[in-house]
């Protein structure tokens, strides 16, 4: 049970940052730091715009979660049918998940609720403005990122009953390429082009490891609990 619980707190961790790194997030998360920490003017003022910045997206996420899997779970109706079926739903869920982060089907940029009003909002601010950008942009889902949110960590989160530890652990795992950013742009803002290119690369590869490996526990939940074809 424990080790069960263990490798969900990590595969959380490991959602957020994958979701973090993802080409749309990822330029979204330079460009709201960048913004920011031009108007702060010094060093340290980046990174502390970073730091607020990753504080509001992890904020959103917590909300985000525990509403929805409180939600879920308070239904006592819905509730026993998820205990029933989560088994069964987890599998194809993971195969639709897994196939979607290999990129076989594109779609556009994705929702985007961070319009000029909210950077003109965020800039008047000043570097509190970082925490208005991180509670909204973080509600900017792309298909990916919204397949990894709604997707993965929700149905993680609703199995193991966790209504804040997991979506939490999402939030810090997709605040620590923030964080890192947030240092590349305080220190060395000439390194920002290199800096993005190696992690769109590590993301590109990441991102498949990670759809294969969803596609092939997909696979074996759904032999195991649907068709009752146990390999092991």
């Amino acid at each position: 049970m424990m080790d069960a619980f263990l490798l969900g707190a990590g595969t959380a961790v490991w959602l957020g940052i994958l979701t973090s790194i993802s080409p749309c997030p990822l330029a979204t998360n330079i460009a709201a730091v960048s913004f920011v920490g031009r108007r702060v003017g010094d060093t340290w003022g980046v990174l502390l715009a970073g730091l607020i910045y990753a504080l509001g997206r992890l904020i959103s996420y917590v909300a985000i979660g525990a509403l929805v899997v409180t939600g879920l779970l308070s239904m006592s109706g819905l509730s026993m049918f998820l205990q029933e079926w989560m088994n069964k739903a987890i599998g194809p869920l993971l195969i639709v998940v897994g196939v979607l982060l290999l990129g076989v089907f594109k779609f556009g940029s994705g929702l985007s609720v961070g319009g000029e009003r909210i950077q003109r909002r965020a800039e008047k601010a000043g570097l509190w403005g970082a925490l208005l950008l991180g509670l909204v942009f973080a509600l900017s889902f792309c298909p990916v990122s919204a397949a990894l949110f709604f997707g993965s960590l929700i149905p993680l989160a609703t199995e193991h009953s966790s209504r804040v530890l997991y979506p939490s652990l999402y939030g810090i795992g997709t605040a620590l390429p923030v964080i890192a950013c947030a240092v590349v742009l305080a220190f060395s803002a000439k390194s920002v082009g290199t800096f993005f290119d190696r992690l769109t690369r590590f993301e590109l590869w990441f991102r498949r490891v990670t759809g294969v490996v969803f596609i092939l526990v997909g696979i074996y939940q759904t032999l195991t609990y649907v068709f009752g074809v146990y390999l092991f």
